[in-house]
């Protein structure tokens, strides 16, 4: 899908960031911009905009897509204080890409990540967040899933050819896609890594945003997410789970259901771990749904 690089100052005035925006395609002869809110995509730790490509195809038609690529990540500059690769400046960079495009309220979509981002942007202001999917992720984070994460994320050697990063790619994820063919499993590395200037292939991050789960012990690794989740009030919420999730567990979804009062769907993806694509049919399904009817 066609899109443009938006350039924009972070929310500290130090770093060049970038979002792709994509604009929407099936809106009647004269109509800008689509009459709902736009569309903010988020991405997860170590992933970046190209993380959403499976998904794009399926929403850009309808809607206005602005897909960020966080300090440190994808086109984003690097920060040279790894302190500062923390959720509450990812907001406050959020905040300073959607004013500066004249953005006064969006449906947000965030994977992982992406999706405390989103909870913590409504905190924060929340006439900016209309509605919310969050893409295997709540309140509750399984210790097992940060300790793996905690496992792979950070410096690793760089990759000679697309396919040793594919192969990389699989040694780390291959329990969350384990139907994943080859042909996958490259297309993910083109969506993860990126090409170095010698020539060599790298995952498209900065090392230094370890920093955020580093050597913390799983379990203190975050603070109580809870006062986020409440924060959300009645806002229409969908929340997307991998069966095979070592994250977000069915319980926490279940918990995060009794205590929302106002629009609340969830569903379950099948054979698939942290983090569904989104263009799974049961996920492209539910998300077409709920866009229609809360966005």
């Amino acid at each position: 899908m066609d899109f443009s690089v938006h350039r924009y100052r972070s929310s500290c005035g130090r770093l060049d960031l970038a979002a792709r925006i994509y604009p929407a395609k099936g809106l009647p002869p004269g109509q800008d911009a689509p009459p709902g809110p736009d569309l903010l995509l988020m991405h997860g730790l170590t992933r970046n905009a190209a993380d959403f490509e499976p998904l794009i195809p399926h929403l850009a038609r309808r809607y206005r897509l602005i897909v960020p690529d966080q300090r440190g990540r994808g086109l984003s500059q690097w920060d040279d204080v790894p302190a500062n690769y923390r959720p509450d400046i990812y907001c406050a960079d959020m905040f300073a890409l959607l004013d500066g495009l004249g953005i006064a309220s969006v449906t947000a979509i965030g994977t992982s990540m992406g999706g405390l981002i989103a909870m913590g942007m409504n905190a924060m202001r929340p006439d900016m967040v209309w509605a919310v999917v969050l893409n295997d992720v709540g309140p509750v984070l399984d210790p097992a899933g940060l300790a793996r994460i905690q496992g792979y994320v950070g410096s690793s050697a760089p990759m000679q050819s697309w396919d040793e990063a594919a192969e990389r790619c699989r040694a780390i994820n291959c329990t969350a896609f384990p139907d994943f063919t080859t042909a996958d499993w490259l297309a993910f590395a083109h969506r993860t890594c990126t090409r170095q200037a010698d020539g060599t292939i790298a995952f498209a991050y900065d090392p230094a945003v370890s920093h955020s789960i580093g050597d913390a012990q799983p379990a203190a690794a975050l603070p109580d997410l809870w006062p986020l989740w409440q924060a959300l009030g009645a806002k229409p919420v969908l929340v997307i789970r991998g069966e095979l999730s070592d994250l977000l567990s069915a319980e926490t979804v279940e918990t995060m259901a009794a205590h929302h009062p106002g629009y609340f769907a969830a569903v379950e993806v099948p054979r698939v771990g942290h983090a569904p694509l989104l263009n799974e049919p049961d996920a492209l399904a539910a998300i077409t749904r709920f866009l229609a009817e809360h966005a």
